[in-house]
């Protein structure tokens, strides 16, 4: 066979007939858009926007906020099963607040050491210090 011929067939050279057409995608229906999940579905009913009367005062609160209200007031008025869900949100809550720490702003003495090392070796490294150490012989 000739090595220019652009008809060469074999492994990784399918027929021309076979060849994707410039332009054209080999999955033209691709993933269906939109497709939701229990997650999304369940989000997406929370944050829903409903209106309630609250001391004589109408207000307008998410889903979620008239749920954890209710929530709350069957607990406080003595029902234990809303009690118990109640504290079971409660120590979810505190332990996802506590696995994500703010950042300090303040520097702790570690930090400072750290950093006084990455100057010093960068100091030492940099083209102007080699001319700031040595002194006039």
């Amino acid at each position: 066979m000739d090595p220019n011929n652009d008809n060469e067939m074999g492994y990784g050279k399918p027929p021309e007939h076979c060849k994707f057409k410039k332009g054209q995608s080999g999955n033209p229906k691709g993933r269906p858009k939109g497709k939701t999940n229990l997650a999304t579905v369940l989000e997406k009913a929370l944050r829903e926007k409903v209106v309630i009367n609250e001391n004589g005062k109408r207000k307008t609160v998410t889903k979620l906020e008239a749920a954890i209200t209710q929530l709350v007031n069957k607990a406080a008025s003595g029902d234990l099963r809303a009690l118990q869900q109640l504290a079971a949100l409660v120590r979810s809550g505190e332990e996802r607040s506590a696995q994500v720490t703010p950042p300090t702003a303040t520097m702790t003495e570690m930090d400072q050491k750290v950093l006084q090392g990455v100057l010093r070796r960068f100091g030492a490294t940099s083209p102007g210090a080699k001319n700031a150490d040595h002194t006039d012989e």
